[in-house]
């Protein structure tokens, strides 16, 4: 291999021009140059004084006159000696034969020959120095007889370097040139002809190399004769036979995010080519093709193979049995990752046995791109698939090295470096990744053992080693995490509360009627669990008042603001809220100078559409007590106020946008003993906006793994003024049983208890049993519905059964009948009421022995059943454990062994998620955790195969078996869709609708080795409502796959977190509530901040996902520290590719539903997107109809914006799109700068000029890209041809210190953009 990388190494050829690539391909013709002699004195005495032990050579390079353009590779002659000047005549002899073969048959293609002069100065440095050059003419316009072609001819030189004939002005004829000057009395001797004899090996010879006579050509043999020209008369080695089988390529990781990755950096690559526009959605990967070829080190030997590879899995669906047994034994060395395979054998009959002569395998992927990648077509909507290649890995293996036959492990290459093919190669990824390919080699020539090493291939141990995984880095910008919800709650101002009280909300009472105590928000809470569990009042009234909705100061006045707002969220364990829509009443101007930050109240909306007359504000009432709270929960309850915070999405009421989120603590709803708390909020309600997905980019890089945090914004959009209350109520006194007592919070489990029967009926069924002995007799149809049903299907039965006998009886049977009952109706006569009555109680009669006859039939049958189910119930164990999503609840089960003999338990657990801690790290960590200080033992279990684990009991012998509770799946809503709740007139004092959480039932069963029950656990697990830290809401492209990087913050900020040393790196784990989202915190260096990694594919529009995120910073994931809301909105997508402040028009297809319906359109970015029809119009039943879009951005970048169809009779969603911007900048053509002053004051009146350049008279519109810091005394304009126009300019006042770019778009008649000015104002 060092042989072929040397000569690979010397000989890489610089490809013609790329005109000449497209012109007609030739057969390649063969010549001859020898180089004989220099003539005459060219090199210069000042060069001999200067230089020491001068010598000299030539070198010649093939040049393209009509393109100025050198190609192939220089050529150097042997050094020789320069003699005196003295000597006549002066001459230097070479007499070197040049070799080559070319295609390119045209007038302009010529040779340049250089003559060279080394020697060494006098400071000791060497220095080679240009004394002339030549242009040889291969080819002429003329055709030249053989004979002539062959004679010696004399090439004159000219004064100065070939590099000369890159200018320009070096125009053909050069001879003929006056820049040229030609050399006195110089000139070189040489010979050009065809070489036929170079035929046969050409194959050996790369087109346009330049080759000496006099050098060793892999794949010839030596020349005979003292000459050593071996291309003179070539010969060539025998060839070598090579078989290739069972060929297969391991990619890392793996095969799928190998081609993932590859997709994503191609797609960034056509970004940054200028195709912002194309979607990567439609690059998909067509094949997958292996090149494989002999090369010499020169070139390639003969054209490379090409075969299709296929993925392992498709392989072993295809293939026969026999095959892929032999296939899956040679798979085996991929670890498990799915692996490139070839089907077929590869046979390489042009091999040669030379140690420059290898086999290069190239790797390459074929994908369908769509056209304009240049941004030609970026607007067009439908792509077409266009087939392009790439480069992605390449290896060379050299047989030479290696046994005749064995299997062989190469190291894939790729990124930067030279290529045998001579093109870019897809990058190689960091040394954590490695990609190999494994093949046996068969050689079936005799004589190519003898120059084999008998050695097999040993690996260099980087790559025999097992790789360690390098810190990640990350390739989308990460969200930070508390970046979106900035929101406080600050405290109300005196002001602030003087006009809310004057307003008519209704106030907060206690159950005494008196005002409830209200709380400061800024005042730290002091929880005192005993004390809320020692409260008499039990029974929790939460009071929610929605009251005021205020725009902040810093909102730029274009924005609009809505009219009508409503909110949705989520209470403990209630369904999800919606609450009605909400008018926002402005106050008027006296409440606007005293209320500060107050600018609207929220009034409930009649069912005329006008505003309510009654109070303002929206109240809402949840009742929690001890008929809604489970044995038990009232803990759990009161760890949820002081935990958790309550998130509250604002949406517009009109448009059905998303207005803003924000969320407030609930500590202060604890009422420590106080009969009602009630605390007033000022909240902040911040709308998040994420550009669209880009890659990040060196420039975002900030070290290793650490990115800036770009594409998020955040705004604030209002404050909402809020006020929550906590009214305490008494509750029914009433003695409460034994069933009903919460269950005790002990962590050890113990079934001694359960070890008698009490008593009972057999028929009753499982759960808890009551004390006494004495049970209540029960009907056994109302007791066993199986009992019921046969005895009901027995009856039907019975009754056919009798009339059939009775149409079969004999006519002797009927007469004796009927003549007994005549002689009885002989005897009853005059009384036919009791007849008709005895005649009834034997029917009953015979019915009621029927039914006690088949009653003791079933009974015989499931008796045994019943008594086992009896027995079983006194084995078993009933505990109610009370879980939260992602947090593991600890207990240990304290199983005794009754019996006098030892046994083998085997646990049996009907539910995933429920386990038993195998791992002594694990349970010792849970026991710290729990405070328990029961023993821990190690190696306690013996797990095999798919059976459960065994543990091993000692007669009579109690072990203490550790369990974790742990569910990541979140439990369904009550109620699918949100509950709108609608108040009474004034303020609702309804509650909404309570949450029945489902109860999950697991049963976990000790069996003894016989396959006799020793004990049962039964769990019921009370599902508990779990803190959300972090909400965030995507909108996203249906059926697509949202990708995207959410940074963790700093340790020490994190509740919970573990403290560990300075610069310690801790572990993070991520789960996921659903199980079809893929997450991930992907490794980073130590002290660098950690992300992570979500991928999740959106639904049909306009469908929402949610799902929980949750961090844990320990390796047995006991407690999140971080937990996480995800929705996810799927919506159409449009994209749309414009200029910044130039007018883009496109249109979308409205469909109509089964009615006509009044509909409008709105906007998250009214500014910059204009829909026409503008206002309310009529979409038809089933028809299609057109809603003309109109964008106009205001700044360059990449970012959505939102368009809704409204209706607007009952405010429903009837379409949704999501409008995906690529906006560019338009160039600038001047620029201004002013310094204003910040603050107070009246701003400042500017003038600039633009003059027309047009010969005729124009029309002008003016566009700002912030129009509330810069407007323009007249929108439009007009100026005649050539004429000046002042333009006047109003800049606005800024309240703070700071710079700003604005630009001032000047746009023509059909609004496209002719100029933009860029004015930079500092504020001071």
């Amino acid at each position: 291999m060092d042989d072929w990388h040397r000569i690979f190494a010397q000989n890489v050829l610089v490809p013609p021009h790329p005109q000449r690539g497209r012109q007609p391909s030739k057969e390649s013709t063969a010549f001859q140059c020898v180089l004989k002699w220099l003539d005459g004195p060219l090199i210069k005495q000042g060069t001999l004084e200067v230089l020491s032990e001068a010598e000299c050579h030539l070198r010649m390079s093939l040049f393209d006159l009509t393109y100025r353009h050198f190609f192939g590779r220089t050529w150097k002659t042997t050094v020789k000696p320069v003699m005196q000047l003295s000597r006549q005549p002066p001459r230097i002899v070479f007499n070197e034969p040049l070799y080559f073969h070319t295609s390119l048959y045209h007038p302009s293609i010529v040779a340049v020959v250089e003559v060279v002069t080394e020697g060494q100065r006098r400071d000791g440095t060497l220095q080679a120095l240009s004394s002339g050059f030549g242009i040889l003419r291969l080819f002429s316009s003329k055709p030249e007889s053989p004979t002539s072609a062959s004679q010696d001819k004399r090439l004159r030189l000219y004064h100065g370097t070939p590099r000369a004939l890159l200018h320009p002005l070096l125009q053909e004829p050069l001879e003929q040139n006056r820049h040229l000057t030609l050399v006195e009395s110089c000139s070189l001797q040489y010979t050009l002809r065809p070489h036929p004899a170079l035929g046969p090996a050409r194959h050996l010879l790369p087109e346009n190399l330049l080759v000496s006579g006099l050098q060793q050509i892999p794949g010839l043999l030596p020349a005979h004769g003292e000459a050593g020209d071996v291309l003179r008369k070539p010969r060539l080695q025998k060839p070598v036979t090579c078989y290739l089988d069972d060929l297969f390529f391991t990619l890392y990781p793996s095969l799928e995010k190998f081609e993932e990755e590859l997709l994503e950096l191609l797609v960034s690559d056509c970004f940054r080519e200028g195709s912002s526009s194309w979607d990567g959605r439609t690059l998909e990967i067509l094949e997958r093709r292996l090149r494989v070829g002999v090369h010499s080190g020169l070139g390639f030997v003969q054209k490379p193979h090409v075969v299709v590879l296929v993925p392992e899995a498709e392989v072993a669906l295809t293939r026969s049995a026999s095959f892929s047994r032999r296939a899956g034994s040679s798979l085996k060395a991929s670890s498990g990752n799915q692996a490139l395979v070839l089907r077929s054998r590869l046979r390489l009959p042009e091999m040669v046995s030379h140690p420059a002569f290898v086999v290069v395998f190239e790797l390459e992927y074929v994908f369908n791109t769509p056209p304009g990648l240049d941004g030609s077509a970026a607007s067009v909507p439908s792509l077409s698939s266009l087939a392009c290649m790439h480069l992605v890995r390449w290896a060379a293996w050299s047989p030479s090295s290696e046994a005749s036959s064995g299997r062989v492990t190469l190291p894939l290459q790729g990124g930067t470096q030279p290529s045998p093919s001579h093109c870019l190669v897809y990058r190689v990824p960091p040394a954590s990744m490695s990609s190999e390919e494994e093949f046996p080699l068969e050689g079936r020539v005799s004589h190519l053992e003898a120059d084999l090493s008998p050695t097999a291939l040993v690996l260099d141990a980087s790559v025999a080693e097992q790789l360690q995984e390098l810190p990640f880095t990350p390739l989308h910008a990460p969200i930070v995490v508390g970046a979106q919800t900035r929101s406080s709650g600050s405290k109300l101002s005196r002001a602030a509360l003087a006009l809310l009280q004057s307003s008519g909300f209704a106030e907060v009472l206690d159950a005494s009627q008196q005002p409830a105590k209200a709380v400061d928000p800024t005042e730290p809470v002091k929880l005192s669990p005993q004390k809320e569990e020692a409260d008499c009042l039990q029974s929790n009234e939460i009071v929610l008042q929605f009251l005021a909705f205020s725009r902040v100061s810093q909102d730029h006045g274009g924005t609009p603001w809505p009219k009508t707002v409503y909110f949705t969220f989520q209470f403990y364990r209630f369904p999800p809220a919606t609450t009605p829509r909400l008018q926002l009443v402005e106050l008027d101007q006296t409440g606007k100078a005293t209320s500060g930050s107050l600018s609207h109240l929220l009034v409930p909306i009649g069912k005329d559409g006008s505003s309510d007359a009654g109070s303002p504000g929206f109240q809402l009432k949840y009742l929690v007590g001890p008929e809604f709270l489970k044995p038990g929960e009232q803990r759990w309850f009161i760890r949820y106020l002081a935990a958790q915070s309550l998130q509250i999405d604002a949406w517009d009421g009109d448009s059905l946008l998303l207005v803003g989120s924000t969320a407030v603590t609930m500590k202060h709803l604890l009422r420590q003993g106080r009969p009602a708390v009630q605390v007033s909020h000022e909240l902040e309600v911040v709308a998040t906006e994420y550009e669209q997905d880009m890659m990040v980019v060196s420039g975002d890089l900030t070290g290793f793994g650490c990115v800036k945090p770009i594409g998020v914004h955040t705004r604030v959009k209002g404050r909402l003024h809020l006020t929550l209350a906590n009214v305490g109520h008494a509750c029914e006194q009433r003695a409460r049983s034994s069933s009903s007592l919460p269950p005790s919070r002990s962590r050890v489990i113990s079934n001694e208890a359960a070890g008698s029967f009490p008593g009972g009926s057999l028929l009753v069924r499982g759960g808890l049993r009551a004390v006494k002995n004495v049970v209540q007799a029960q009907k056994l149809a109302d007791v066993d519905s199986e009992l019921a049903a046969m005895l009901f299907t027995h009856t039907q039965k019975g009754c056919g059964g009798a009339q059939g006998a009775g149409r079969e009886a004999d006519a002797v049977r009927r007469r004796k009948l009927e003549r007994m009952r005549s002689v009885r109706l002989q005897e009853a006569k005059g009384e036919p009421g009791r007849r008709t009555r005895m005649l009834a109680q034997q029917s009953v009669r015979a019915q009621h022995s029927q039914d006690l006859r088949f009653v003791d039939t079933y009974r015989e049958r499931t008796k045994a059943a019943h008594i086992a189910r009896a027995l079983r119930l006194a084995i078993t164990t009933q505990h109610t454990l009370h879980a939260s999503l992602g947090t593991a609840e600890f207990f240990e089960f304290a199983l005794k062994n009754p019996h006098n003999k030892q046994h083998t338990v085997t646990i049996e657990i009907d539910s995933p998620e429920l386990s038993v801690i195998l791992d002594s790290g694990e349970w010792r960590h849970f026991k710290d955790a729990a405070d328990l200080h029961t023993p821990v033992e190690e190696d306690m279990f013996d797990v095999r195969g798919s059976l459960g684990p065994q543990l091993y009991l000692r007669p009579r012998e109690t072990a203490h078996i550790p369990f974790k509770y742990q569910t990541f799946s979140t439990s369904p809503p009550a109620s699918q869709a949100a509950v709108e709740l609608r108040a009474e007139k004034g303020m609702g004092a309804e509650s909404p609708g309570r949450s029945s959480v489902p109860t999950k039932r697991v049963k976990v069963l000790f069996r003894a080795s016989s396959g006799q029950p020793l004990a049962e656990l039964c769990l019921s697990v009370e599902l508990q409502p779990h803190v959300v830290d972090q909400v965030f809401r995507f909108y996203h492209p249906e059926r697509t796959f949202l990708k995207k990087s959410i940074r963790l913050p700093p340790w020490h900020t994190l509740p919970g977190a573990p403290v560990g040393m300075p610069g310690e790196e801790r572990p993070v784990h991520v789960r996921c509530s659903d199980p079809d989202v893929i997450c991930e915190a992907q490794k980073v260096g130590p002290g660098e901040p950690r992300d992570v990694f979500l991928k999740v594919a959106s639904g049909p529009s306009p469908e929402i996902k949610d799902f929980f995120v949750l961090v844990y910073a320990d390796r047995w994931l006991a407690a999140p520290i971080q937990t996480w809301r995800v929705h996810l909105h799927a919506l159409q997508r449009v994209d749309v590719s414009c200029i910044a402040g130039q007018l883009t028009r496109l249109s979308l297809v409205l469909r109509g539903t089964q009615t006509p319906r009044k509909v409008r359109a709105f906007t998250s970015h009214p500014q910059e997107l204009k829909t026409d029809p503008k206002g309310v119009f009529v979409l038809p039943p089933h028809g299609v109809q057109d809603l003309h879009v109109g964008v106009r951005p205001r700044r360059a970048g990449s970012r959505f914006i939102h368009l809704n169809l409204v209706d607007v009779d009952f405010h429903q969603l009837v379409a949704s799109w999501l409008v995906g911007l690529s906006c560019r900048q338009p160039v600038i053509s001047k620029a201004f700068e002013i310094t204003l002053a910040a603050g107070e004051g009246k701003g400042a009146n500017k003038r600039i000029t633009y003059t027309n350049p047009y010969p005729s008279r124009r029309a002008y519109h003016l566009h700002s890209s912030q129009p509330d810091l810069l407007q323009f005394k007249e929108d439009a304009f007009e100026v005649g041809g050539g004429e000046t126009y002042t333009i006047g300019l109003r800049f606005a006042v800024s309240q703070r210190a700071q710079e700003e770019e604005i630009l001032i778009y000047i746009n023509d008649h059909e609004d496209k953009n002719e100029e933009t000015f860029c004015v930079k104002v500092t504020y001071q």
